[in-house]
């Protein structure tokens, strides 16, 4: 399949929202709901908030669905963008409400808290869409504190391999430090639904 080609099951459910089908955005919703509300959540620390943001985007997802481009990668890295987007929205005025109200502290802080909650959401993202093996191998060793040769024989691989999959998976969560969710903006994605 050539790189720029989505695959199958995104442009059918492109397709199927375009036409309108309810089942399609349940369909949509049953695959990605889980996605969206911990990455809104990740962001806002907030249920309610992450709520509110999971149905903004789905409404958003179901009144717009051209707005996803197949050469700008899947459907999963778009719907992770409009939620990064939509959760980064509501950060940013619920910091300048309380900003407002109590004339309690600055633009940069505010920065600052946005981005470390958009790392934080990448690396979230990061993890949950790497491959079982690698985040079978993270979670071992910095969850559950093993070094690597517990975590070779908790996977039943070799040594090597444990170290082989605990720095691959480390090299993809580097990337949550260094770039937005999903990649660069691409045109007509916006920066709040």
């Amino acid at each position: 399949m050539a790189m720029d080609t989505p695959p199958r099951w995104d442009r059918k459910m492109q397709q199927r929202l375009a036409r309108g089908e309810a089942a399609a955005l349940g369909e949509l919703y049953d695959r990605f709901a889980a996605l969206v509300h911990s990455l809104a959540h990740r962001v806002l620390d907030d249920d309610a908030a992450a709520d509110q943001v999971t149905r903004e985007v789905f409404g958003y997802i179901w009144e717009n669905p051209d707005a996803y481009d197949p050469k700008q990668g899947n459907m999963r890295s778009w719907v992770a963008r409009l939620t990064q987007r939509q959760a980064v929205h509501r950060l940013r005025q619920a910091e300048a409400t309380a900003y407002a109200e109590t004339g309690q502290g600055s633009a940069e802080e505010l920065e600052q808290k946005v981005r470390r909650a958009s790392v934080a959401a990448r690396a979230d993202y990061i993890v949950t869409s790497m491959p079982a093996p690698l985040r079978a191998a993270l979670e071992l060793a910095y969850f559950q504190r093993r070094d690597y040769r517990q975590t070779a024989a908790d996977l039943g691989v070799t040594d090597d391999e444990a170290r082989r999959r605990l720095r691959l998976g480390l090299q993809l969560l580097s990337t949550a430090n260094t770039r937005p969710l999903g990649g660069s903006s691409p045109p007509g994605y916006g920066p709040a639904l």
